[in-house]
């Protein structure tokens, strides 16, 4: 599952700016998209009961943001679901799954990146469950190392500058 042949051939539905399907789709990170068209990407925030959180470190052959921290997440595919997206970015991701777990979406934030064809939302979750670290099975294609870390720790990153989108999403952590 996931290996680099369907990521190239996988295609991501297009909305429009109400976060409605347009009956469009683009090729991933094909950016083609005009103003006020937009694709949709899943974060997947776990934390278990002593507040901690699992966040991983992106592999160093990544084009965008190597070496960084970050939670699951990814494109949602043409004709999938936002909740199945995040189920599966997080199962590929970390091979723990989130599917009957509490929580569920938080909230949603877009960005408008006007004249690259970039423009998208995110649907950011939240699942509470506990795992130990023997529960989670990194995808080593896609992260280096995982950590199961605090608040403070997390924050700590992101003011280091290398916690992937932080300032979107710190709110879902504070909770």
């Amino acid at each position: 599952m996931g290996n680099k042949a369907d990521k190239q051939d996988e295609y991501w539905d297009i909305y429009d700016s109400n976060k409605k399907r347009t009956g469009r789709t683009m090729k991933r990170n094909d950016w083609i998209l005009k103003d006020g068209e937009y694709h949709l990407s899943v974060l997947g925030v776990i934390r278990r009961s002593d507040g901690r959180f699992l966040i991983t470190q992106r592999v160093m052959t990544k084009s965008w943001a190597p070496g960084w921290w970050e939670v699951s997440g990814g494109g949602v595919q043409a004709g999938e679901e936002s909740f199945e997206a995040v189920c599966r970015e997080v199962k590929e991701e970390t091979g723990l799954d989130v599917t009957n777990a509490k929580g569920g979406l938080v909230y949603t934030y877009h960005r408008e990146n006007p004249g690259e064809g970039d423009n998208y939302f995110v649907d950011v979750y939240r699942f509470d469950m506990d795992f130990t670290e023997a529960d989670v099975n990194i995808q080593k294609e896609e992260a280096l190392s995982f950590r199961i870390a605090t608040l403070d720790e997390i924050k700590e990153l992101a003011s280091q500058g290398i916690f992937l989108h932080y300032d979107s999403i710190k709110q879902v952590f504070e909770d």
